[in-house]
């Protein structure tokens, strides 16, 4: 008997208890007879899972596409870039001033509300969300690397005139064999032949286009998103808004940086929020400051 006949039976045994605890929690969620809150679009009343279906995807590419820019990109070729979702910052007299939206697709990612909440209040990752952003570069060029050390692995074990196990092939295999023991078993071959590394390759990719497509709402929580229709460039584009006051403000004092800065040098959003937002009780002037606008 082999070794893939032996693990058979666990990993049966281990697609099954995935399946049973989707399933579990699927039908906590109300799952099937729950199809979400309705909502209105073109007129029409639907479900969330019809109304998904009518949004459009975002296309990304894993590797990035390469769009050199200089004579040093041309030859050596681009650095690996994320292709981020842009939002769209503005501000009007009623809304306020920290509104901004997002066109909205079908395959986008937003950090769980628990998430974005504990970074925003123990972190204190507001309204400046470079180091974020900085965090998923740096994540994204990391699975870019492996991917091409995944990638060359695979067209080495091709090669049988050359022996991966002496140097320096050896340091290639060290890094990337560790993905096939780990699911050695689990992923069976195909005709005789061992697909683990390009299950894994293929792994990296979804994770990396995730990575594209996640979108950060700070100083809003992802949940207080509205879905809308706008015209952008001559173009009817579904989009979500985020606007008006982000929740947590209200759950929590505000930053006691941001409160500082609208004292300092944003008088006009501070006397906003105190014209729009004075029946909530807010703390709206920073610590040790008993200066107020009438």
């Amino acid at each position: 008997m082999s070794l893939d006949e032996k693990f058979t039976s666990v990993r049966l045994a281990f697609y099954q208890k995935i399946g049973e605890l989707f399933e579990k929690i699927a039908l906590t969620l109300g799952y099937p007879e729950n199809p979400g809150m309705p909502i209105e679009a073109n007129n029409k009343v639907l479900n969330i899972q019809d109304w998904m279906e009518t949004m459009p995807e975002r296309v990304t590419y894993f590797p990035p596409a390469q769009r050199p820019e200089t004579w040093f990109e041309m030859i050596f070729g681009p650095a690996p870039k994320v292709e981020p979702l842009p939002r769209y910052l503005y501000e009007t007299k009623n809304e306020g001033f920290y509104n901004f939206y997002v066109e909205n697709f079908k395959n986008l990612f937003f950090l769980p509300d628990w998430l974005s909440e504990f970074i925003q209040i123990k972190l204190n990752i507001c309204l400046d969300i470079s180091a974020l952003e900085i965090s998923r570069e740096i994540v994204f060029i990391g699975l870019v690397l492996f991917s091409q050390l995944i990638a060359l692995r695979i067209a080495l074990a091709w090669l049988i005139y050359i022996n991966p196990y002496t140097f320096p092939w050896s340091y290639l295999v060290t890094s990337v064999d560790w993905t096939e023991e780990a699911l050695q078993g689990l992923v069976p071959s195909v005709f005789g032949v061992n697909v683990t590394g390009s299950v894994f390759l293929g792994a990296i990719g979804s994770l990396a286009d995730s990575l594209n497509n996640l979108v950060f709402t700070m100083p809003f929580l992802p949940s207080e998103g509205e879905p809308t229709r706008l015209v952008i460039n001559n173009q009817i584009k579904d989009v979500l808004v985020f606007h008006y006051l982000p929740v947590l403000w209200y759950r929590y004092p505000i930053p006691n940086d941001i409160r500082q800065f609208w004292m300092d040098e944003r008088p006009d959003i501070l006397e906003y929020m105190q014209m729009a937002y004075h029946d909530l009780n807010l703390t709206l002037l920073p610590d040790n400051n008993t200066f107020i606008f009438f």
